[in-house]
């Protein structure tokens, strides 16, 4: 088997910085981590909440603290550097070796979509608190055994809200990552790069937010045992 990862994310139109943060980390024990932040508001102060958090999430995870208690260091962190009066959502998608597990961390409303072969596609949406605001705010926490045919999508809601100002409800992730399964479509990268075409065609080209997406699969392993990381970058 092999993990396949991939993110496609876009400013705020007009923005010169995303709010966003991401971040990724080899564990220590083996495996991997995908960080994502949203900061409150957007631009230059988004941003630089949004960076505070994943770095000290990343800096946890960097010596071999667990998911959840990195989660919830970030969020005292940020409760007591800006004494709870902003927030920012968070999540942590690691592929953990040691376990054999895929583990998602969420602290953001937002939900999660996931497919294994098992049980197909479905949301992981149970109320789930932002970090930095209220006093005692934990993650929610979910593990999947690795298995080929599993994925794992995280995005941050201006993926959710793209093209709710022309009177829609927004765009539908679940029904789009759907049509993508029934036509045999579970890469990664194929997987992110559709949702962000469709959230853009809604937006008619100017995301009224930022947009991140980052999606982590399973699949059968090809050719040689070489770690490979590849990526664009616009400037």
């Amino acid at each position: 088997m092999e993990t396949q990862f991939a993110v496609a994310k876009i400013n705020k139109y007009a923005m010169r910085e995303s709010g966003d943060t991401l971040e990724m980390i080899e564990r220590p024990h083996g495996g991997l981590s995908m960080v994502l932040v949203d900061g409150q508001r957007s631009g230059r102060s988004a941003k630089a909440i949004s960076n505070v958090v994943a770095r000290k999430a990343v800096q946890l995870l960097a010596e071999g603290v667990r998911d959840g208690a990195a989660a919830r260091a970030a969020h005292d962190y940020l409760y007591t550097y800006r004494r709870g009066k902003v927030s920012a959502t968070l999540n942590i998608l690691s592929v953990d070796t040691r376990s054999g597990t895929l583990v998602i961390s969420r602290n953001n409303p937002a939900p999660v979509i996931v497919h294994t072969t098992d049980t197909g596609l479905f949301l992981l949406d149970e109320p789930s608190s932002v970090v930095g605001v209220h006093r005692q705010v934990k993650p929610t926490i979910t593990e999947i055994p690795v298995a080929i045919g599993t994925f794992v999508v995280v995005f941050t809601d201006g993926l959710q809200h793209a093209g709710s100002s022309s009177g829609s409800k927004g765009l539908n992730a679940l029904t789009i990552v759907a049509d993508l399964v029934t036509q045999g479509v579970m890469d990664a990268r194929q997987i992110v790069d559709t949702l962000l075409e469709k959230a853009l065609e809604l937006e008619k080209g100017r995301p009224r937010d930022d947009i991140s997406i980052m999606c982590m699969s399973v699949a059968e392993k090809r050719g040689d045992d070489i770690r490979r990381l590849s990526g664009r970058l616009p400037l």
